[in-house]
């Protein structure tokens, strides 16, 4: 079907009214104006409006609305809070956008099963809060934690910086209510962590939205370590900085978390927070152990003496909770800090192995000076998963085309070091183009293959991730054209 036949098909006053009558006129927004808030994602290079949105509160009202979308041949894209950072939740070739954030409640709390349920709208922070005060947390903490919902995290299998300890979204994710495209409810895993046949649910965390719409979901919760150690390690330069990671690696040590700031991210930090970090430096760690307090005093001191070994100028100990929040705050603020040094910018995601850290950071500053763009880097440098951010400016055409091939250039990159073109944000509509790098077409068919057995007709979220068998995409770094 066609984009304009979509469109029309789902502003349709008929299926309006349908859809009016299972959440309400409340819920649904029409006007332009209104709907140019949905325009886009975290990945604003590119925007699209949806022709209308539809906000349930329910799996119910979330099934009724895709029957009715269904039986009128509407695609449709989920979103949860738009903090998505490749463009998943732009509307491609589907005009009617379904957003779960009303779906908000946290259902159940079991702190013996270790354990909740949650609705899909569900702030991510919201359940470490709702069970701290029992011990407890919720181990996946992207950076926009205070806003990114449980839907999105389940849809990207977003990770974060305690995630290099604890895993990723769908080491955390027992089981999930999915609403197929058809308006099916199915129930996909449960309360144990151990179920027999094939693992659907493993199929659905990371799909990004292109299997159905999650609305509930069971989640492991972790007990909180009975102490920390948190290090702020200064380096001269980010070389030496990332030497110093594999170094600690490579002594049998895994802290609960590494992240590194470079230079530029790091002056933009204290420049808008004033958080005390050395304004000076080529680069900082921020080194995390957690655990028994009796195993931290041996670990503590091998780290520190790693990261001096390693060309560390300073090694300093957050005193107490206070300063260990400052550190974690300015690591989280990285990316609202970036937007003061210039209007626009772009956080590339991709993966290398730890031990070439290094050299994919040799190739985003020789990839900066190509594109004449700033990029600055701060990024889990545990697993390897860098964040790029291409500074540039949207009113310039110029600089824009010269972001979005500079971000390739780099995920070519890191592809030809053994790595991988994301590592929690996702495909989208941004890195289609550089899956037939990673993938064959055979490997992008038996994608697709799965993908029908959730949508057969793809239109929960179509155009997203797999490029479509048939059709020829742009691959840049080389650059040249690849059928599927």
């Amino acid at each position: 079907m066609s984009g304009n036949g979509n469109l029309a098909r789902a502003r349709d006053s008929v299926v309006i009214d349908e859809l009016r009558a299972i959440v309400g006129a409340h819920a649904i927004v029409t006007h332009p104006s209104e709907l140019k808030v949905y325009e886009c994602d975290g990945w604003t290079i590119e925007k699209s409006a949806p022709g209308l949105l539809v906000m349930p509160r329910t799996t119910e009202e979330t099934s009724g609305v895709l029957a009715v979308l269904w039986r009128r041949g509407i695609a449709f894209v989920p979103r949860g809070a738009g903090t998505g950072l490749s463009g998943g939740a732009l509307p491609v070739g589907a005009p009617v956008m379904i957003c779960t954030s009303r779906m908000n409640r946290i259902l159940a709390i079991d702190l013996t099963g270790r354990r909740v349920e949650v609705e899909s709208g569900v702030v991510n922070l919201h359940v470490t809060n709702a069970v701290k005060g029992a011990g407890f947390f919720y181990a996946p903490d992207p950076s926009s934690q205070q806003a990114c919902t449980l839907g999105g995290n389940i849809a990207e299998n977003s990770g974060g910086p305690h995630t290099l300890k604890y895993g990723v979204t769908t080491n955390h994710v027992l089981g999930v209510t999915l609403v197929l495209p058809t308006g099916k409810v199915v129930e996909l895993g449960g309360a144990c962590e151990t179920a027999c046949g094939y693992d659907l649910l493993g199929a659905v965390v990371g799909a990004e939205g292109t299997v159905g719409i999650v609305t509930r979901a069971t989640l492991k919760i972790v007990r909180e370590p009975q102490a920390h150690r948190t290090f702020l390690a200064t380096f001269a330069d980010a070389d030496a900085a990332t030497r110093a990671v594999s170094a600690i690696i490579a002594a049998g040590i895994v802290p609960g978390a590494i992240e590194m700031m470079d230079q530029l991210i790091i002056r933009a930090v204290e420049d808008a927070f004033h958080v005390g970090l050395p304004a000076d430096a080529g680069a900082v760690l921020i080194i995390e152990l957690d655990g028994l307090e009796s195993a931290l005093v041996e670990q503590a001191a091998a780290i520190v003496e790693i990261a001096r070994g390693a060309g560390a100028s300073e090694v300093r100990l957050a005193r107490d909770e206070a300063e260990r929040a400052a550190l974690w705050k300015a690591r989280k603020r990285a990316f609202g800090a970036v937007g003061r040094l210039a209007p626009n910018y772009a956080t590339q995601d991709g993966v290398v192995p730890r031990t070439r850290l290094p050299e994919i950071l040799r190739v985003i500053s020789a990839t900066s000076l190509k594109y004449g763009l700033a990029i600055g880097n701060v990024f889990h440098a545990g697993d390897g998963n860098i964040h790029p951010i291409i500074l540039y400016d949207e009113r310039e055409p110029a600089q824009v085309r010269a972001a979005i091939d500079a971000g390739r250039e780099i995920l070519a990159a890191c592809v030809a070091m053994g790595g991988s073109l994301t590592g929690e944000h996702g495909i989208g509509v941004e890195k289609q183009g550089e899956m037939p790098l990673l993938f064959s077409p055979d490997d992008l068919i038996a994608m697709t293959e799965l993908r029908r057995v959730f949508d057969p007709l793809e239109r929960s979220n179509p155009n997203k991730v797999i490029p479509r068998p048939g059709a020829c995409v742009e691959v840049s770094a080389p650059h040249r054209q690849v059928s599927i």
